[in-house]
């Protein structure tokens, strides 16, 4: 019969990815490629101990979930790592993400347990028009 979990979370993978998700172009140096991809957040906090003050900073990450396959530049499916781009382009603007994470946390972690679809956090690093 087979992992119902498993097969339950491929159905909801297919939903998500036909009815939830947008055309990006994911950046690696020069090589590039179109992916689909869902939007979301991830919030971080991170304590400041400078001076012994224990501020708490939240800072926002622009998420976008990509099926770890289609992550794909040419030589077999990559893993993101900082410093790669991701490009949403909203009318006529492209907004620019930068992969990256605050406070020395991996820049990218899979969604779901059997490791189908990347949650690459980003942050916005320029718009061009």
């Amino acid at each position: 019969m087979g992992d119902l979990l498993d097969r339950g979370a491929a159905f909801l993978d297919a939903q998500r990815h036909q009815h939830l998700s947008r055309p990006v172009l994911y950046r690696r140096g020069t090589d590039e490629k179109e992916v689909q991809a869902t939007i979301g957040k991830t919030e971080f906090e991170q304590v400041d101990d400078v001076g012994g003050a224990g501020l708490i900073h939240r800072v926002e990450s622009r998420d976008f979930l990509v099926r770890t396959a289609e992550l794909d530049l040419g030589a077999g499916p990559i893993l993101p790592r900082a410093g790669d781009q991701v490009r949403e382009t909203v009318g006529t603007s492209v907004f620019v993400y930068e992969v990256n994470a605050p406070g020395g946390q991996p820049p990218w972690r899979y969604s779901d347990p059997y490791r189908r679809v990347l949650r690459i956090h980003t942050k916005h690093i320029g718009t061009e028009t």
